[in-house]
């Protein structure tokens, strides 16, 4: 039960075999009975869970179901607004934030049927890729209970990998949903800057901010891609790998790469193209000569939003997120409206690159899953591994691109798909091809 994934649970509903309800208080019975509980989830919701389930369940046995996931249970990072729940975004900036409406993705899904199980933890304010929160909860990663999970979306990525939910919904401004998908063996889904709202979610960079899902599999991401949009999914039957052109990326992202990862990229590369794919290489010089606009521009941006909250009570943040905001204390405007014209120009050159191609493949992380207890006493190892973390990832927000990360088979080894602005429907098929592929 609980390894299925959400269509596989969608369907079984469908057919009768599964009650809304039923399949709810399971889910919450887990939860409860589960050691990693308070670790996963911020806080349930489970009068609402129990209430939008018996909705789903009445809807079934009359045969009015109101999507393919109707009646699914899933998580939501806490950023998302939920109305009469709390969302504090993992920090306690903003401990005892009550909103009083949802997000709209949120209220979207809900209005396709998805049943909202709770919040689960992140990163605070979203500001770092590893995972790692010591003020409001880090859950573990499902290959080694030792180390990070990857963030920000930490707890969407645990609630799914230790089956405490079916799939999860995060964000990602520079690897969110990608690296915590990777690190846990899941697909994660990096949708392009403005194709799904931010309306009632808690912003890190208004910019560079997206929403995605992570889930066991193409067919639960592009399901809940289309249920967060409010449209139709993507047909993902008849894809194959056979003549697909893939650019596989040489700058930036396979320097000074680990040996685990790099291993992973070349055989998911060798089964490509033994499936028929066209693999060749790429490199765009424009992307290195921008690479490191991402640090002005993002928290240039995160500190302009959050400044005001944060310097009337910088003692309840997490001290290495609190330096990563006031960095961007030192952005100038004329700095990060130059930076900008440059991304820019850099995007239009990305675009004139990659059009030969169906996508761009790198690998996701270039390094595992970090050391909790090493990046609690080191602050130089904190920092190194952060950034590592997100180097790869960055080029998907960077250059303003869609993107997908699917499981190789290697523990914690996730190899990447980019794909064109907008063309996420494309992409999802993309990535069911290549995930029959990789198996």
């Amino acid at each position: 039960m609980f390894d299925k994934t959400a269509a596989e649970l969608g369907r079984a509903i469908g057919a009768g075999d599964i009650d809304p309800l039923e399949l709810t208080e399971l889910y919450l019975e887990r939860i409860d009975g589960h050691d990693l509980r308070d670790r996963v989830y911020a806080r349930l919701t489970r009068e609402r869970a129990l209430a939008e389930a018996e909705a789903a369940s009445r809807r079934a046995k009359a045969g009015r179901r109101l999507s393919p996931l109707d009646g699914v249970p899933i998580s939501w990072k806490d950023l998302f607004d939920t109305s009469g729940d709390g969302t504090e975004a993992g920090s306690n900036l903003l401990k005892g934030r009550v909103p009083d409406r949802d997000a709209v993705v949120l209220a979207n899904a809900t209005a396709q049927g998805l049943i909202c199980l709770g919040k689960t933890h992140m990163s605070e304010l979203a500001f770092s890729g590893l995972g790692y929160n010591p003020a409001t909860g880090t859950p573990p990663c499902v290959n080694d209970a030792e180390a990070v999970p990857g963030g920000s979306s930490s707890g969407a990525a645990a609630s799914v990998a230790f089956g405490l939910a079916p799939a999860a919904i995060g964000s990602d401004t520079g690897g969110s949903v990608r690296i915590p998908s990777a690190w846990n063996d899941l697909v994660g889904l990096k949708t392009t800057a403005g194709r799904l709202s931010l309306e009632g979610c808690v912003p890190l960079s208004l910019k560079f901010d997206t929403v995605g899902p992570l889930t066991r599999s193409v067919e639960d991401a592009a399901l809940l891609f289309a249920a967060m949009a409010g449209a139709a999914a993507p047909d993902l039957r008849g894809v194959s790998l056979q003549g697909v052109r893939l650019a596989a990326l040489q700058t930036i992202v396979l320097d000074d790469i680990r040996d685990a990862p790099l291993a992973a990229y070349q055989s998911a590369v060798e089964r490509f193209e033994a499936a028929g794919a066209v693999v060749l290489p790429l490199d765009v010089p424009e992307l290195a000569e921008v690479f490191g606009l991402s640090g002005p521009l993002l928290t240039g941006e995160a500190y302009g939003l959050w400044r005001d909250v944060i310097e009337a009570n910088p003692e309840a943040m997490f001290a290495q997120i609190l330096e990563r905001f006031r960095a961007g204390a030192d952005v100038s405007a004329p700095e990060y409206h130059a930076g900008w014209a440059r991304l820019e120009a850099a995007r239009a050159a990305w675009d004139a690159a990659v059009t030969p191609f169906d996508a761009v493949i790198a690998p996701t992380a270039p390094i595992l899953p970090p050391n909790l207890e090493r990046l609690n006493a080191d602050g130089d190892y904190y920092k190194t591994e952060n950034l590592m973390a997100l180097r790869n990832t960055r080029v998907g927000n960077l250059m303003g691109l869609c993107a997908l990360t699917l499981p190789t088979g290697t523990p914690s080894c996730g190899v990447s798909l980019l794909g064109k602005p907008g063309c996420e429907a494309a992409l999802l098929r993309l990535g069911s091809a290549a995930e029959a592929v990789l198996g």
